[in-house]
């Protein structure tokens, strides 16, 4: 299977000469990443060898990242994440009816060998989310995080904890989506497999708000990427 050329100018949602913000695709890595030579760090030094990332998104979240200029640019978007000062949001797609209200989860987390986040309130640390529904659809709801503190997985982790997987999350027994799940008198093809209409993590990174260099502030919200587009759509027919 041949390797997704990326150019990196179509990825770009802000630009100036202390950050470059972009639309991170889903399956491009942030770092290095030893099964694909592409990801986000690698493909901007080839742009600018002074790059740097001021924070993660997870290879199969969508969304907007930042990336740092030069150091002082990077020091002051990693002070900003220190003092929690920086405001994230995310959209997440699960199944069922979430709860119609606003859900505040303050649950330690510690990641395991494995590479899971797991509950953990004698050794973890400390996790904060908030979460709301933002649409509900038959079956399932997008629902918008805003994470307080910014541990691996938190948002997956935290929606597990809540028995609200995200849908395409395998690793914390989230399902794919399938027609058959959404569509009233949906009938399967005699002797065929239902493949999913969505199979990856359903979480986009929606929106970013921080302190410039310069004192301004930069809030910048990024489009969903268009399998996650198409599922809503279908979503919104169906329901």
């Amino acid at each position: 299977m041949m390797k997704k050329a990326w150019n990196v100018q179509d990825l770009i949602v802000f630009d100036d000469d202390n950050y470059t913000i972009i639309n991170k695709p889903p399956f491009l890595s942030t770092l290095e990443d030893r099964n694909d030579p592409n990801n986000v760090l690698g493909l901007f030094r080839k742009e600018n060898a002074n790059y740097q990332v001021c924070h993660r998104l997870d290879k199969e979240t969508s969304g907007v990242l930042i990336l740092s200029k030069h150091e002082q640019a990077f020091k002051a978007a990693a002070l900003q994440f220190q003092e929690r000062t920086i405001e994230k949001i995310y959209h997440a797609l699960v199944k069922g009816q979430f709860m119609n209200e606003v859900i505040q989860v303050d649950v330690p987390l510690r990641t395991s060998g494995s590479g899971k986040a797991i509950v953990d309130r004698r050794n973890g640390k400390e996790a904060l989310t908030l979460f709301r529904p933002k649409q509900f659809f038959k079956g399932y709801t997008l629902v918008e995080a805003k994470p307080i503190t910014g541990r691996t997985h938190q948002i997956r982790a935290h929606l597990a904890y809540l028995k609200f997987p995200i849908c395409g999350d395998v690793l914390y027994d989230g399902e794919p989506i399938y027609l058959s799940t959404v569509k009233k008198n949906y009938k399967r093809k005699v002797d065929m497999d239902e493949r999913p209409l969505f199979s990856r993590v359903g979480l986009h990174a929606h929106a970013i708000k921080l302190t410039n260099v310069n004192k301004n502030i930069i809030s910048i919200s990024c489009d969903y990427p268009k399998d996650m587009a198409i599922i809503l759509k279908k979503l919104n027919k169906y329901s």
